[in-house]
């Protein structure tokens, strides 16, 4: 049975069984007493560190002995603070040793209490180098100390997943269930949500279905999962977990449904992600909002779907639904594909407040009609009513105006090569300036595509600014005043970068 039929056949049901079990709290963690964070001396914490590197394999009483001395020597007040403590560990991001000698010693000292933020912090870079030992030991420690929040238990479960100690990973909430931390289906859905962000899908669901007897999961941890899936293109899982997730009684919300909507279409998998659009049209079209319309109108209109997406445009404005940037930059594109030029340019023209998408929509679906005059006209006039061109605009015009491969006119001043593979041998970058000498010489010689990307980014700089001026007074000599003037915006764009750096720092 293919994926989306079972979906659409799930999505169908009527009865849903409603999650009524209220999952017991963790017991209350008591705020341990704020420490007001005073400056740490740079001096102080260099040479504390220097200690710590220098001496990480060192005698306890030795290393303790020069700690305390360093102490001393500096003066302070307060000889331990949280906030250096932080610090040291901020400095060994993925070494444990140092970090974890330092713990030691702060923890035998009389006027130091570790709180679940050093403990956190500690037990985040041990996590990091690895020693997997060790780190369970300080879990187990954090426990004793009634020092577990939430935090510890998504940094535990990251880390234990990441390496696949999969047993340990169940056998941690077991264990915090033990030091008084009772089952909490709230943290489960945290820590399922943090897994599948960090692409550990799997390690997530074995968790669940392995403490399904000491935590019932909910629907939001089953949509947490299926999102997993998605992300990560395993849309046979995604399904099992759907099919699973609705056999229990819960019904889909309509961000998992988007989510899988989306997954289909980006595997070209059109047509079953329309079943699953059509059912939800019958079934729950109260459901449906901008944001769905939006991803089924887009995608049609890059399918060149365009009278069918029209069609749904319609049907959300029928519906009261307000069309955003987005849809309508997306309508705009799938018209000028169409040819229908006066249509989408009359969507534009109504739109109050254009912003980018919608200017990149028109340019982009003149440069699809290889109208790369008009477009650049479209570059003009957003810049006109201050909307600052990014990046991806300039690549785009320069694609419409050059061709992907680049352009190597008759004339010297319009010659490819001229233009750019100066700006190449000046980056250094040899390699690449050669492929394009060798075709100026062997005509017809296949080459890969130009990167206009990172011929931006080279002269990105203040060198930049002149060469872009140089090329725009010469490419207007020979009358190519569209390629003029988009070199000429971005070389002023370069110009003036820094003044608008400074502007955004002042206060």
């Amino acid at each position: 049975m293919a994926i989306a039929e079972s979906i659409v056949n799930l999505l169908c049901r009527h009865h849903v069984r409603l999650f009524t079990t209220s999952p017991p709290q963790p017991p209350h963690l008591s705020n341990p007493t704020t420490n007001t964070v005073s400056p740490i001396n740079p001096d102080h914490l260099l040479r504390v560190c220097t200690i710590l590197y220098q001496q990480q394999l060192s005698p306890e009483p030795r290393l303790h002995s020069n700690l305390r001395a360093c102490q001393s020597q500096f003066d302070q007040e307060e000889h331990l603070t949280h906030e250096l403590f932080l610090q040291v560990c901020n400095n060994f991001p993925y070494s444990w040793r140092p970090v974890y000698r330092f713990f030691l010693y702060t923890d035998a000292s009389p006027r130091f209490t570790h709180t679940s933020v050093s403990f956190n912090k500690l037990i985040d870079v041990i996590g990091k180098s690895r020693n997997i030992d060790l780190f369970w030991e300080l879990l187990q420690e954090m426990g004793r100390r009634r020092l577990v929040n939430d935090k510890t238990f998504r940094i535990a479960l990251k880390t234990l997943a990441a390496a696949r100690e999969l047993k340990k990973c169940v056998e941690f909430f077991h264990l915090m269930n033990a030091c008084g931390y009772e089952y909490s289906l709230d943290t489960l859905n945290k820590v399922v949500e943090h897994l599948c962000g960090n692409r550990l899908v799997e390690e997530a669901k074995y968790v669940v279905s392995k403490l399904k007897d000491s935590i019932n999961p909910s629907g939001v941890t089953y949509e947490g999962l299926i999102k997993g899936f998605c992300d990560v293109g395993d849309l046979i899982e995604a399904s099992k977990v759907w099919n699973l997730m609705v056999d229990e009684g819960f019904e889909p919300d309509i961000d998992a449904v988007e989510k899988m909507m989306e997954s289909l279409l980006k595997i070209n998998r059109y047509d079953e992600a329309m079943k699953l659009f059509q059912t939800m049209r019958t079934k729950r079209i109260n459901d449906l909002g901008l944001s769905s319309y939006r991803l089924v109108i887009e995608w049609m209109c890059k399918r060149g779907k365009t009278a069918q997406a029209y069609a749904l445009f319609e049907e959300m404005r029928e519906r009261g639904i307000q069309a955003d940037n987005l849809t309508l930059a997306s309508i705009i594109y799938g018209l000028l594909v169409r040819g229908r030029v006066r249509e989408a340019y009359r969507i534009g023209e109504g739109i109050e407040k254009p912003d980018i998408s919608v200017y990149h929509g028109l340019i982009k679906g003149l440069l699809r009609l290889r109208k790369a005059s008009d477009a650049t006209q479209v570059f003009r006039k957003m810049i006109e009513r201050g909307c600052e061109p990014t990046m991806h605009t300039y690549i785009m015009l320069l694609q419409g105006h050059l061709g992907k491969r680049g352009r190597k006119g008759t004339d010297p001043l319009v010659n490819f090569e001229t233009i750019f593979v100066g700006g190449l041998v000046k980056a250094e970058k040899y390699l690449e300036a050669t492929k394009f000498v060798e075709r100026a010489i062997w005509k017809g010689l296949e080459v890969p595509r130009f990167d206009y990307s990172k011929f931006l980014h080279y002269y990105s700089n203040e060198e930049g600014v002149v060469m872009f001026e140089e090329v725009a007074k010469k490419l207007r000599e020979v009358g190519l005043f569209d390629l003029a003037d988009i070199f000429q915006r971005y070389g002023e764009k370069m110009a003036t970068r820094d003044r608008r750096r400074d502007r955004t720092t002042e206060p």
